[in-house]
């Protein structure tokens, strides 16, 4: 295995909500809409196709401008939120991440999640995990999830220094959407059902792997496969 590729919120952390509301606040903040994002689901989405989405339900105007706009004030939001709690590790996680530490050959540890490249930063640092992760593909590289992957993938293949074959990358995800886009790069998936989605659920998708917590999967499982 070359690279282990991360999903951050479900799979390695759970805020509590901390995304979802500093979302609903800076609508509230921004516009005076302290419902508007209600109506939407954020399970598996990226950032921005987040903040387009409720720009467009709201006739709002679409430019980079009002985009980042929004986008500044959640963050700021949700850098108060986490600093008052901020939520905690999902089951596994630490020891997973461990696991592929003491590896023979210890894989390239990368993100690959709809958070902007800031947001990943605030929820990992709540938890001190940041620093373990080394490159990644992000919310800010584009809206689409899949194209977030082939991102992450790009970048693996820079930080090693040399062609990396899709199935020798395993992306790790808590939901349908992860699993497909990996399979949208070619990359092998490990699906954990410590977000939103049952065990049954994350199965039915026919990802190679499916567990109740990363705690659960052995690193061995990848070595013999």
């Amino acid at each position: 295995m070359e690279a282990v590729l991360f999903d951050i919120d479900g799979t390695l952390i759970r805020t509590g909500g901390a995304g979802v509301r500093a979302f609903a606040r800076a609508a509230d903040r921004l516009h005076g809409l302290p419902e508007g994002t209600d109506h939407m689901v954020f399970h598996g989405r990226t950032d921005t196709s987040l903040v387009r989405e409720y720009l467009r339900y709201h006739g709002l105007p679409e430019t980079d401008g009002e985009m980042g706009r929004f986008l500044e004030t959640y963050l700021g939001l949700l850098g108060e939120m986490l600093g008052v709690h901020a939520g905690e590790t999902c089951p596994g996680a630490r020891e997973f991440i461990a696991s592929c530490q003491a590896m023979e050959s210890p894989p390239l540890m990368g993100l690959l999640t709809g958070n902007v490249r800031r947001g990943a930063e605030l929820k990992l640092r709540a938890h001190g995990l940041w620093e373990l992760f080394e490159t990644g593909g992000y919310g800010d590289d584009h809206e689409d999830r899949d194209e977030v992957a082939a991102a992450a993938m790009r970048r693996v293949m820079e930080r090693l220094g040399r062609t990396v074959r899709p199935r020798d990358v395993l992306v790790v995800g808590d939901t349908p959407r992860d699993v497909r886009c990996a399979r949208s790069v070619g990359a092998r998936v490990l699906a954990v059902a410590t977000g939103g989605f049952g065990l049954e659920q994350l199965r039915a998708c026919e990802p190679d792997w499916a567990v109740a917590t990363l705690g659960d999967f052995s690193v061995q499982s990848m070595r013999d496969s």
